[in-house]
């Protein structure tokens, strides 16, 4: 089968397409035909080996596949690795029904996306109604939606920050009550200013570096910052537990596999109500651009430079 195969690790350079064997479902797994597989920032991670998870090559990258089972069961499923081919293998347990009137690149962008938006929000910062929250990279793939869940949680205000005017403008059209730059010189003013003069309760970070640990400076008295995602590739500064302590303030990390092992099926209960909200019209998703599978290396080049909004997913009929 056509797929993208990783042999080396480094840049978008790597992806190359190549034939390999299909798949073989093991115990529990279902094979899927896959129409979509959906391209995340942590697979740019992988492919140069800075992911959380071991890496080994040969690689057929991509955790997130949309097709149909050989049922004839339209779906959209997390995969162990494999994505980015014509085929894979995912456990039943991470398969999940796909309703008519969501299409492909919305089920993806909910899967991955919009499953991490919703654990952070709702087991993460765990924010309560009338409390302000943050959304940085708010145009990207979990940042338009959180934007959105954000406001339908009950958030008195929501704040994005995005890097450019037509990205602001997105935040702002999805519900976001103010919109700042995510260059700002002086993030903690910045955030604070947007914020009427108050300080945050709650932040959602994905960028690492400067704009987390001015962003901590910014939390009010009880406030949280969740941390999933490093885009910028700088580490934030240590967090000095005394400081927690004087502001009472929490930072806390969410890798969403994580999620999956949770009691009562969180993910589940949170890919219902997603897809609930999709299907009412209260939940928009946002498609940044289908790629041929051919041209992933193109993909993960628009992803890493930070110029993309919403989902990106890979069509595997060309």
């Amino acid at each position: 089968m056509r797929a993208i195969q990783i042999t080396e690790f480094g840049g978008p350079e790597v992806l190359r397409p190549a034939e390999v064997d299909d798949p073989r479902p093991g115990p529990g797994e279902v094979l899927i035909d896959v129409a979509h597989a959906g391209v995340n920032y942590a697979d740019t991670h992988q492919a140069e080996n800075t992911y959380l998870a071991e890496t080994r090559l040969p690689l057929v990258p991509g955790s997130e596949v949309a097709g149909r089972t050989a049922d004839g069961r339209r779906v959209v499923a997390m995969v162990g690795g494999g994505g980015y081919a014509e085929r894979a293998a995912a456990p039943e347990g991470m398969v999940f029904a796909v309703p008519d009137g969501v299409d492909d690149v919305a089920a993806l962008a909910l899967l991955v996306q919009g499953a991490t938006a919703w654990v952070l929000l709702r087991k993460s910062v765990r924010l309560d109604p009338g409390e302000s929250v943050v959304v940085h990279a708010a145009a990207g793939g979990v940042g338009s939606i959180a934007v959105q869940l954000a406001k339908a949680f009950g958030a008195g205000r929501v704040i994005a920050t995005a890097s450019s005017p037509e990205k602001r403008e997105l935040a702002l059209e999805l519900g976001a009550d103010a919109a700042v730059d995510s260059r700002a010189d002086d993030m903690t003013a910045a955030l604070v200013e947007a914020n009427e003069g108050r300080r945050v309760d709650a932040v959602l970070d994905m960028t690492g570096g400067r704009v987390t640990d001015e962003s901590v400076r910014a939390l009010a008295p009880f406030g949280r910052l969740a941390f999933y995602g490093m885009a910028s590739r700088e580490e934030p500064s240590p967090v000095r537990f005394g400081n927690l302590l004087r502001h009472s303030t929490s930072v806390s990390g969410m890798w969403l596999p994580h999620a999956f092992g949770l009691p009562g099926g969180v993910v589940h209960r949170a890919m219902g109500e997603l897809f609930d909200l999709v299907t009412a019209g209260t939940l928009r998703t946002v498609t940044g651009g289908v790629y041929p599978l051919s041209e992933a290396a193109a993909a993960h080049e628009a992803l890493r430079s930070r110029a993309t909004t919403g989902k990106l997913a890979l069509d595997t009929s060309r």
